[in-house]
């Protein structure tokens, strides 16, 4: 299936829109479990802060249901055609261009810092709950609310549209739908870009780190003190540092999209040594880490245009949107490591010459 998703990846987006769809006319008539605006707990505790974190922060389930049901059957319509391979006309152009849409709006324009902060808290939650007050006090529950699972599942449903966008393109342009590759193929965008992206996707993180870091130290770098003592009575800090000590861990990680080590498992990776590095295992996690971090990176934008930034707040916010930075960058670095280390394609027989 892996080999050949190109020929089931619209099927499989067409049935997870339409399941979707008939959420949303679910909610339309007043059923549980609407995920966004009015029907997130979260957003309704802080009503102030609801437009500042999701720009469905003010969605009722009136409005959002009938425009989810009608997006979701008008999604599955066009996925199934994409599928298909239909290019007559203009849909050869509005199929794709509605794919990309749908993508970058589940990816990144519906989501906000809490996807985020599942995945990456999940494993820090695991070191720190037994020995901080913090941890005490966080109950996996609190981690884990619907509203969160839901952003979560709209991210992997973006990443499943973007994936019917590339498999459609390769169908109706000639190219291979194994490798993409087509019969003129020279240096592309990725080929020119590829390593300064990874060189900036290496260092942007580096400023959030430090001001984490710091914190954990004891300097307050300015916010404010009760505030500060707050985070440091419950541990909070401790587990920001972790946070951080794990972006910086990405950052290392990061740079062996350029390097040797991360094409051919070095010496001292005991049973791995010597073999080929499967491309799959670094682009995966670092184009889920690039949306991540860059829908984060939106919501910390919103706050800042709005808010603005003062002496005692700058901490808070201004690392994160130099997030930017760092997901967009991370997201063309992986797709210029797939690029590279594709290799000759068994289907086509193309690229038996590639640079290494």
């Amino acid at each position: 299936m892996r080999r050949n998703w190109q020929s089931w990846i619209g099927y499989a987006t067409a049935a997870w829109t339409l399941a979707y769809a008939l959420l949303g006319l679910h909610w339309t008539f007043g059923g549980a479990g609407f995920p966004f605006g009015a029907g997130d707990p979260e957003l309704v505790a802080e009503p102030d802060m609801a437009l500042k974190v999701s720009l469905l922060g003010r969605a009722t389930h009136e409005v959002a249901g009938p425009l989810i049901a009608a997006l979701g059957v008008a999604g599955a319509v066009a996925a199934v055609l994409m599928a298909r391979g239909v290019a007559r006309g203009p849909l050869r152009w509005l199929l794709p261009a509605f794919a990309w849409v749908l993508a970058i709006g589940l990816t990144v324009g519906v989501q906000d810092y809490r996807s985020l902060i599942v995945v990456a808290y999940t494993p820090i939650t695991l070191l720190v709950k037994p020995f901080t007050s913090w941890g005490e006090a966080y109950h996996w529950g609190d981690l884990y609310p619907w509203p969160r699972l839901n952003l979560l599942l709209c991210l992997l449903a973006g990443v499943a549209w973007a994936l019917t966008a590339v498999a459609y393109r390769r169908k109706v342009t000639g190219s291979c739908v194994s490798c993409g590759r087509g019969d003129r193929e020279g240096p592309s965008f990725l080929d020119r870009w590829g390593k300064t992206a990874t060189w900036t996707a290496v260092a942007a993180p580096l400023a959030y780190c430090l001001t984490r870091w710091a914190w954990a130290l004891g300097f307050s770098l300015g916010i404010d003190p009760e505030f500060f003592r707050e985070g440091q009575e419950s541990g909070l800090w401790i587990a920001g540092a972790l946070l951080a000590t794990l972006g910086a861990l990405g950052a290392v990680l990061t740079m062996g999209l350029v390097q040797r080590w991360g094409e051919v498992f070095p010496r001292w990776m005991i049973g791995l040594r010597g073999k080929r590095v499967p491309p799959m295992l670094a682009v995966v996690p670092a184009v889920l880490v690039s949306a991540l971090v860059t829908a984060a990176a939106g919501m910390y934008v919103r706050l800042v245009a709005i808010d603005g930034v003062t002496a005692s707040t700058w901490p808070l916010t201004l690392p994160e949107v130099g997030w930017v930075l760092w997901g967009i960058p991370l997201f063309i670095a992986a797709l210029a490591y797939h690029r590279r280390r594709r290799g000759p394609c068994p289907t086509c027989h193309r690229g038996t010459l590639t640079t290494p």
